[in-house]
């Protein structure tokens, strides 16, 4: 599918963008693992959360969609998944490939997992090592990418682990996997990430606890064997889909636009923080809890941005966001740089190298020094566009380059736009109603 967005004017509107990625995919496979019924709403449809769906019914979990993002979820228990008769295909989706992997860990038959192109040349290996300490066996591809023959245990042993990433799919694996031993797991990375994993599970009954260290590193344990409770999952709106109208919206000066329901978790919000910094208008209104995440609504109004230093250490917070915050910084007035980016090398793509080509094509300056993206902002004038993006299967590269075309001075064409469908269905309507003017094009 190819997508044109053309330039905009000024973006005005009340938007929802879908449920939170992350917290759809641990819904799921969380349920699978409790005993009896949980029922959740407001779960992301999108293609990758799918296939988490469609691999827990491979495994003998009875998994049933009620009514729109209504779902409702029949748990065995832990340990209790059935060895599945085909292969588990799981699309695109990293989050699930890695989260399953440790959710298999404790089972006694050995299952094979895949993947598509783009997942299937993604690197396993950071989930394999702990998984193999632990005593489950690998079979896979060279450079430990899918197709995978994953080998579980009944026997799995509990382990101290020291991650070299800060990495909630490697800490949530691991957990996932510690769930079914006999025993207390640890893990140790080096900067906190996401903690999803640790509310949820919490939240089911298991017994977690947390400790961050002077030197900012995060220390997770978790005790094995628990019998989970079935539980009630509201899904809040995923902050790295919320974050295209957000930024689409503080970049374009005259802008004001609601983003409802967003999850305002500390350790998913640094997009929002660097672009407060930038000089961006973004205020939360109706802070609430649901389902032990803090929400928020988020007002936003488009202005003058400055150029800003991104630290290292904030990547965890918005690993997913660096695309379209490089797009925005295009705009600013200054040079931004954003530190320590070796993760955007291992996503969908090498988003560091994707994103730093596609800008310098649609005329930005932008540079490469080591793990750090460097862009010298146009100081508010449009940058040429006119040009097409391939993005390389790549979800969140194709939406950034879509709101690129709105403000650029001439249309910016994206290749590959279906990955889009992997986890915000609805973009193009979404964003159209907001004011952008995308559209598809014939090949």
């Amino acid at each position: 599918m190819q997508l044109r967005a053309a330039p905009c004017g000024a973006l005005a509107g009340t938007v929802r963008v879908p449920g939170d990625k992350s917290i759809s995919h641990r819904s799921l496979m969380f349920s699978a693992m409790a005993v009896g019924e949980s029922r959740i709403e407001g779960l992301l449809e999108g293609e990758d959360v799918l296939a988490t769906a469609h691999a827990l019914e491979k495994l003998g979990v009875e998994v049933a969609r009620t009514g729109e993002g209504a779902w409702t979820v029949h748990g065995v228990g832990v340990g209790g998944l059935a060895e599945p008769a085909d292969v588990l295909d799981m699309g695109n989706a990293g989050t699930g490939a890695r989260l399953m992997m440790g959710l298999l860990a404790g089972h006694s038959f050995t299952s094979v997992m895949t993947g598509d192109r783009s997942l299937r040349s993604r690197p396993m290996g950071r989930v394999m090592t702990p998984l193999a300490k632990m005593g489950v066996g690998f079979v896979g591809r060279s450079g430990n990418r899918l197709p995978a023959a994953i080998v579980g245990t009944r026997e799995l042993l509990p382990i101290t682990y020291q991650s070299p990433v800060a990495s909630a799919q490697v800490k949530s694996a691991i957990l996932l996997a510690g769930l079914h031993a006999q025993g207390i797991t640890t893990v140790t990375e080096p900067l906190p990430s996401r903690d999803h994993t640790e509310r949820m599970l919490a939240h089911m009954g298991a017994t977690v606890t947390s400790e961050t260290a002077p030197d900012g590193s995060l220390t997770v344990s978790i005790t094995g064997r628990p019998e989970l409770r079935p539980s009630s999952f509201l899904v809040p709106s995923d902050p790295s889909s919320a974050a295209f109208p957000v930024a689409a919206a503080a970049v374009a000066e005259g802008s004001r636009v609601v983003v409802e329901g967003v999850c305002v978790n500390p350790l998913r919000t640094g997009l929002f923080t660097t672009l407060m910094e930038m000089g961006a208008g973004i205020m939360e209104q109706n802070r609430r809890t649901v389902g032990g995440e803090t929400v928020a609504d988020l007002v936003v109004r488009g202005g003058r941005l400055e150029g800003v230093e991104v630290p290292a250490g904030r990547a965890p917070s918005m690993i997913d966001e660096y695309p379209v915050l490089s797009v925005v910084a295009a705009l600013a007035h200054g040079t931004s740089r954003m530190r320590g980016l070796s993760e955007l090398r291992v996503k969908e793509s090498d988003r560091l190298a994707t994103m730093a080509e596609g800008l310098a094509a649609c005329g930005a300056a932008v540079e490469i020094e080591g793990d750090d993206l460097i862009v010298h902002g146009t100081g508010g004038r449009p940058v040429r566009g006119g040009v097409t993006i391939d993005a390389k299967l790549d979800h969140r590269i194709a939406m950034s380059f879509l709101v690129m075309g709105g403000i650029a001075r001439e249309p910016v064409t994206v290749l590959g736009a279906e990955a889009i469908l992997t986890s915000f269905p609805g973009f193009v309507e979404r964003m159209n109603a907001l004011g952008t003017s995308i559209a598809e094009v014939a090949a």
